[in-house]
């Protein structure tokens, strides 16, 4: 019987992350995630995969830090042995903020996450896979790339720099037999969209789903399912791309 796959999932306790986790466990994938700081909610998503026959570890981590990413990195490996999935999900965000009201210090905070973390992660797990020749690395970027709406510029700077490292990536690791995508939600159903309207208020909010083509919110299982597809041997051919699951594309 062949040795199950291994995924590394950040930010993987709750939200979109929470859901990729459930999922590439339920495909069979033993799944190492990380989390910031809520150590009830990564033992929690444990206990869910294992009442459902899965197998996840979590480890606290701060992939912002070169040394926290090289450490989850070893920490899987000692664990499981191999890494063939690298979800790069742990993010945050600077809502309804102008560029001439963002602090240095949040304008830092939010690249080293979003855009620093992955990169950390990606150097941490790229020798592993390079010795492999094999592997699949899943960046989260954000459907505002297509939007470039005021008052988020951080984050929508975070988000352009993902797809670009996602695209160029790609073109690097080809031939090492990896694989390198990125999925740009539109407004799915988690904290940070609810934390987002209520900041922007009611009547705003509503306008902004209803934009949506398919008229709703997206739910954290429909991120994970593109998750599962682009790890998996059906997209054997498919690498560089940006795959939004947004509904059709909210305005805004």
């Amino acid at each position: 019987m062949a040795e199950s796959k291994v995924a590394l999932v950040t930010g993987g306790s709750r939200g979109i992350g929470r859901a990729i986790v459930g999922m590439l466990a339920a495909r069979g994938y033993r799944v190492m995630f990380t989390y910031a700081s809520r150590a009830s909610d990564a033992t929690r998503v444990e206990a869910e995969v294992k009442a459902a026959g899965g197998e996840a570890r979590s480890q606290r981590a701060d992939v912002a830090e070169a040394t926290s990413a090289q450490g989850v990195v070893q920490a899987t490996l000692a664990a499981f042995g191999r890494i063939d999935a690298l979800i790069n999900n742990a993010g945050t965000h600077l809502p309804d903020v102008s560029i001439a009201e963002t602090s240095a210090e949040q304008w830092d905070r939010v690249l080293k996450i979003n855009l620093y973390g992955p990169f950390h992660m990606v150097q941490a797990v790229l020798p592993h896979m390079r010795a492999r020749k094999s592997g699949n690395i899943v960046n989260l970027s954000s459907n505002i790339t297509n939007r470039f709406p005021a008052n988020n510029c951080v984050y929508t700077v975070s988000k352009v720099g993902v797809e670009a490292f996602t695209r160029i990536l790609s073109k690097e690791e080809g031939r090492s037999g990896i694989r390198v995508n990125a999925i740009g939600p539109g407004p799915i159903r988690t904290d940070m969209l609810e934390e987002t309207m209520v900041k922007i208020g009611p009547a705003r909010a509503e306008a902004f789903i209803k934009s949506v083509p398919l008229g709703r919110k997206g739910e954290p299982e429909e991120i994970a399912e593109a998750v599962a597809f682009l790890v998996s041997d059906a997209a054997s051919y498919l690498t560089g791309q940006i795959v939004f699951v947004n509904g059709g594309g909210p305005g805004g």
